[in-house]
Order: structure tokens, then C-alpha cells, then sequence
């Protein structure tokens, strides 16, 4: 069925911010971002203790 899995939520890895345009509050991400268009995402840092 379409849209079943719209209620779970995805965690991506190892996305980069390509550019940052501050006048207009938009971040470039590049890789796959999950989510259709105009989805709002949660941007957040990892913990990297390695």
C-alpha cells in the first residue's frame, strides 16, 4: 500500500552540507535526504566518540 511507512522515522548517516544561503535560511545537503517534497527534516550533529 502507498504511504504505509509515513508514520516511521529514518535516521540517514553521512549526509554533507554542501552550502549554507543565510539570506534565505537554506541549507544544501547532498545525498539522499528521505521524505518527499516540502517534508520538514531534523537536522542534528552525531555523537563521534571514537
Amino acid at each position: 500500500m502507498p504511504g504505509k511507512m509515513g508514520k516511521d522515522k529514518v535516521t540517514v548517516l553521512n549526509l554533507m552540507i554542501v552550502d549554507v544561503i543565510e539570506e534565505q535560511n537554506i541549507l544544501l545537503i547532498g545525498g539522499s535526504v528521505p521524505g518527499k517534497k516540502g517534508t520538514l527534516l531534523r537536522i542534528r550533529t552525531t555523537n563521534r566518540n571514537k
